[in-house]
């Protein structure tokens, strides 16, 4: 997961590829779950508390830059 850009978003990256910008943890989910991750990211909380996710530039609460 990249760090938060100017327009308050971040990049989504599964496996090294990149698959899109997050403005929320409800996209986070739907980008899992494109890529067939859906297992333990049923909803915002598990996802944010999830250690299988790398936050760079802050944690799952941080989308300003």
């Amino acid at each position: 997961m990249g760090p938060p850009d100017e327009e308050g978003g971040r990049l989504v990256f599964v496996r090294g590829v990149e698959v899109g910008r997050a403005y929320g943890l409800w996209d986070m989910i739907v980008f899992c779950r494109r890529a067939g991750l859906v297992r333990g990211f049923a909803d915002e909380d598990e996802i944010a508390a999830s250690g299988e996710i790398g936050w760079l530039g802050g944690g799952p609460e941080v989308w300003e830059p």
